[in-house]
C-alpha cells in the first residue's frame, strides 16, 4: 500500500502567508494600543512610529485615491506651522504640531494597509473591541472601587478608563460598541448572545464617563446604523427582524442605566451631567461666548494666532474643532480641514450602501465619524488618536472601491473585444 504523497507549498506561498500574519497581528497590536493612553507619549505613539516607519520601508503603497487625504492633511498641517510663526514665545508647539503630523500619518497609513489588505478590517474592529471592553473595565472597576488602586481610572468622579480625560474615553468606545451592535442586529439569536454581554460593558463605561458628547455620540451612531440597515434591504422581514432587535435593544440599555441610577452617588452625577448647558457653558467668558470672540479674532488673524495660544489669553482651549483649525492653523488649515470633512462625507455615503465585503465597516464607521464630526463643534477633537483611525478606516473603504470600480472596468473591456 503506498503512501499519499502531498506536494509541498512553494515556499513563496508560505512566505507570503507568513508576512500576511504577522502584519495582520502588527497592525491590530496598534489598534489594541490605543485604548491605553494613561501617560504621553503613550505606547501607542511609540509603537505605530516604528511601525510606520518599518512598513514604509518595506512596501506601504500610497495609491492615487489616497492622494486627496494625504494633500489635504499635509495643507492642514502646514497651516499650523505658518500659525506658529505668528508666535513670540514658541513654547511647547513644535511637539504639538509633531503630534498632529504624526496622527495625520497614522490616518494615511491605516487607509494605505486596508486598501492593500482588505482581510485587516475584522482584525482590527476585534482589536478595537477588546481594548474597548478592557479600558471600559478599568473604567467600571474604578468607579465602583473593585480593585485596589482603581481609582487611578477615573477622573472627576467620573469612569476614565486608561485614558487621561473621561471625555475622551467615552468616544472611544461608540465605534466597537457600533460594531458589536451592527453584529447582533443582522446574526443570529447565537451572535446576540455572544456580543450582548461586551456590548453591556461598553455601554456601562460610556454611562459612566458621565460625557454627553459620548452619550449623545453612541445614540446618533446607532440610530444612522439602524437606518442604513433598514435603507440597504429590501427584505420586510430583515427589516422587521431589525426593528425588534432595536426595540429589544433599547430595552435591555434602558434597564441596564434604570439599574445603574439606584446605586449610591450616580443618579445624583447623572442628573448634574445631563442637563444640556452648564455653567462653565453659558458663562460670560464661558465654551459658548469663547466661540463668538474666538470667530471674531479670525477675521483679523487669517494666519491664526498659534496652537494653543487661544487658552493662554481666555483660560480654556477653543473646545470646538473648527475655532481651532482657525486659531491654530489660520485659514490654510481650516479651508483643508472642512474640505476633507465634506470629501470624506460625501465620498462615503455615494458608496455607502453598495454591496461589499468591507461595507459592514464601511458603515459602522461612517456613522461614529459623522457623530464625531458634529462633536467636534462643542469639544476639541484635534489630537483623539481614534478619530484619524475611523478617518483612515473610511478612506480604505474609499480607496477599495475605486480599485474595485476600475477592475470592473477592465474586464468589461476584455469581455467586450
Amino acid at each position: 500500500m503506498s503512501a499519499v504523497v502531498h506536494p509541498a507549498l512553494p515556499r513563496e506561498a508560505i512566505n507570503a502567508k507568513l508576512i500576511a500574519l504577522i502584519g495582520t497581528a502588527a497592525v491590530s497590536l496598534g489598534v489594541l494600543l490605543s485604548g491605553f493612553v494613561i501617560e504621553e507619549p503613550a505606547p501607542y505613539e511609540l509603537y505605530m512610529a516604528g511601525l510606520i516607519g518599518v512598513w514604509a520601508l518595506f512596501g506601504l503603497r500610497i495609491s492615487r485615491a489616497i492622494l486627496p487625504l494625504v494633500i489635504l492633511l499635509i495643507t492642514f498641517n502646514i497651516g499650523g506651522m505658518i500659525s506658529m510663526t505668528q508666535m513670540a514665545d514658541l513654547k511647547e508647539t513644535p511637539l504639538y504640531l509633531a503630534v498632529s503630523m504624526f496622527l495625520a500619518f497614522t490616518a494615511i497609513f491605516y487607509a494605505s494597509v486596508t486598501e492593500s489588505q482588505p482581510d485587516l478590517f475584522r482584525p482590527m474592529a476585534l482589536a478595537w473591541v477588546l481594548a474597548a471592553v478592557a479600558t471600559s473595565f478599568l473604567g467600571i472597576a474604578g468607579y465602583f472601587h473593585l480593585l485596589p488602586g482603581a481609582e487611578m481610572f477615573t477622573k472627576y468622579d467620573r469612569a476614565a478608563g486608561a485614558f487621561q480625560d473621561p471625555n475622551v474615553f467615552g468616544p472611544f468606545l461608540v465605534f466597537p460598541g457600533i460594531y458589536m451592535l451592527h453584529r447582533i442586529l443582522t446574526g443570529g439569536l447565537k451572535t446576540a448572545a455572544v456580543w450582548s454581554g461586551p456590548l453591556l460593558i461598553l455601554v456601562t463605561g460610556i454611562f459612566l464617563s458621565f460625557s454627553r458628547g459620548a452619550w449623545g455620540l453612541f445614540g446618533a451612531a446607532a440610530i444612522l446604523l439602524v437606518a442604513a440597515l433598514f435603507l440597504q434591504s429590501s427584505s420586510g422581514r430583515f427589516r422587521l427582524r431589525v426593528a425588534v432587535m432595536s426595540l429589544g435593544a433599547v430595552v435591555f440599555v434602558s434597564l441596564a442605566i434604570l439599574i445603574a441610577l439606584q446605586l449610591p452617588g450616580v443618579a445624583e452625577l447623572f442628573s448634574t451631567r445631563a442637563q444640556l448647558v452648564q455653567d462653565y457653558d453659558g458663562a460670560r467668558l464661558g465654551r459658548f461666548a469663547r466661540y463668538g470672540y474666538g470667530f471674531a479674532m479670525a477675521l483679523e488673524h487669517p494666519l491664526g494666532i498659534g496652537p494653543l495660544v487661544f487658552g493662554t489669553i481666555f483660560g480654556e482651549d477653543t473646545h470646538n474643532i473648527w475655532l481651532k483649525a482657525l486659531m491654530d492653523y489660520g485659514w490654510l488649515g481650516f479651508l483643508s480641514y472642512i474640505t476633507l470633512i465634506l470629501w470624506t462625507f460625501a465620498a462615503g455615503f455615494r458608496i455607502l450602501f453598495r454591496n461589499r465585503p468591507w461595507q459592514p465597516y464601511l458603515l459602522c464607521a461612517y456613522a461614529t465619524l459623522l457623530g464625531h464630526v458634529a462633536l467636534g463643534s462643542v469639544i476639541d477633537t484635534d489630537h483623539w488618536r481614534h478619530f484619524y483611525l475611523l478617518l483612515g478606516m473610511v478612506w480604505g473603504c474609499l480607496a477599495l472601491e475605486a480599485r474595485y470600480g476600475h477592475e470592473a472596468r477592465l474586464q468589461r473591456s476584455q469581455t467586450s473585444r
